[in-house]
């Protein structure tokens, strides 16, 4: 059977599900407690207490048969009335009907059994849980019954009821305070392996149930490796950037003694060499370089956007808001947007800039007027070293393919993703960096 129908309404988070795992089964328990307790119990004690009563009135009422005047009848049934601890009086202006409390469901049981084994009763009296009043027409006139209540029904049924809710919230509270206790190890962990995710290192120390600890050892285990593989592939691509530099300069004097005609095409080369160095260093460096910190991402871009525009850049900028605030590293983000930059003007003539705040996000925009990357391209084109020369203007310098996977890096550690489409006013590629709140 499906349930996924269920999964909307049930809560997303730990802390939710947890309490509705403890409220749900202890509600559905006291509420089938309740029923059969009621009804199985009170409802049959009430009916046997009645059916004793109800054998006592019709008694006093075939006795008092015999009499003729209403006086008569009052004195030769005393003795009887007393015995029984009945309060018996003929009541000649009585008029009102039956009385009982909304929540007093034993009445409904009091007041039901006495009218049809009562032959005349026509009104039941229930004010309060002390005493009860039955009116009975009689060949005499109206006859008047008053006793207590707890001759017909259990003293203070709604005890039960208060008592299974007090001890049920009671018990649930030191349930939920408990399971609070034992969830609190695996928040923990899930905010350590977020912010690692967006490229912060957080404290973390593995407790709670050996289960939980293992998870967060392994956990640890895992950022560890990450973090030594980061640092490794850095020093091999900085290493061998770096070491190519030397024969590149001996490279650059050595064509330097050559005839312009013949040096010009080899230097040139050497210039797409070290430019091709430069943003495999680039590359190198960590995505999460710097750290965190707290900025105002409108002046941020703008400052991009002016740097860029004094580098002989095309680009413009959409009117921002100078109240969004995020916490980014800043070094990395703004190689981020400036690759984006660099790839717009590359393979258009324009670049336009803009900032987008969403209820839990906030995207960097950067479009052009250029050809564009097909959609079944984009996936391809954010991978490193990927060469989509079909897709775009080759008349342009083409640059070594890291531009958008360095980028997408620093969108992912921050937590959140590069995203590529279709600009719909200028009609090139749409860029969007997508940053989590």
């Amino acid at each position: 059977m499906n349930f996924d129908w269920l999964k909307r309404y049930m809560p997303r988070g730990i802390y939710g599900r947890a309490a509705l795992i403890l409220i749900l089964p202890v509600v559905t328990l006291q509420l089938v407690v309740s029923v059969v307790f009621i009804q199985r119990h009170f409802e049959g004690v009430t009916e046997q207490l009645t059916g004793n009563l109800v054998r006592e009135l019709n008694l006093v009422l075939d006795e008092m048969n015999a009499y003729d005047t209403p006086t008569a009848a009052l004195v030769g049934t005393r003795e009887l009335t007393q015995g029984l601890d009945l309060n018996v009086a003929f009541d000649a202006g009585a008029i009102s009907g039956s009385l009982r409390r909304w929540f007093d469901f034993s009445g409904i049981i009091v007041t039901r059994e006495l009218k049809n084994r009562v032959p005349g009763v026509y009104a039941v009296q229930l004010p309060d849980d002390r005493f009860v009043r039955v009116l009975i027409e009689t060949s005499l006139g109206i006859l008047r019954f008053d006793f207590a209540r707890g001759r017909v029904s259990a003293s203070n049924p709604h005890q039960l009821l208060v008592n299974m809710v007090f001890f049920g919230g009671l018990m649930t509270l030191i349930s939920f305070i408990y399971l609070r206790n034992q969830l609190r190890p695996i928040t923990r962990l899930a905010t350590a392996a977020e912010a690692f995710g967006r490229g912060r290192k957080l404290s973390y120390k593995p407790e709670g149930a050996s289960e939980i600890r293992a998870a967060g050892q392994t956990f640890l285990d895992m950022r560890a490796r990450i973090e030594r593989h980061l640092e490794q592939r850095t020093l091999m691509l900085s290493g061998v950037s770096h070491d190519l530099r030397t024969p590149l300069t001996r490279l650059r004097l050595g064509l330097s003694m050559l005839e312009d005609d013949e040096r010009e095409p080899l230097e040139r080369d050497v210039e797409d060499m070290q430019r091709m160095l430069d943003e495999f260093l680039t590359f190198a460096k960590d995505a999460a370089e710097g750290d965190a910190e707290s900025t105002d991402l409108g002046p941020f871009v703008r400052t991009i956007v002016e740097l860029a525009a004094t580098h002989g850049a095309d680009v413009s900028l959409e009117p921002v808001s100078d109240e969004m605030r995020l916490s980014i590293r800043r070094v990395a983000i703004q190689r981020a947007v400036e690759n984006l930059i660099n790839n717009a003007v590359r393979y258009g003539t324009r670049a336009r800039v803009s900032l987008i705040e969403g209820e839990k996000q906030i995207k960097i925009r950067v479009e052009d007027d250029g050809p564009g990357i097909p959609e079944d391209l984009r996936e391809e084109a954010v991978k490193p070293f990927a060469r989509l020369d079909a897709a775009r203007n080759q008349n342009k310098v083409s640059g070594v393919g890291l531009g958008l996977s360095i980028s997408a890096d620093v969108a992912r550690a921050h937590g959140g993703r590069l995203m590529l489409g279709d600009s719909q006013d200028l009609g090139g590629l749409k860029a969007d960096i997508v940053l989590v709140k």
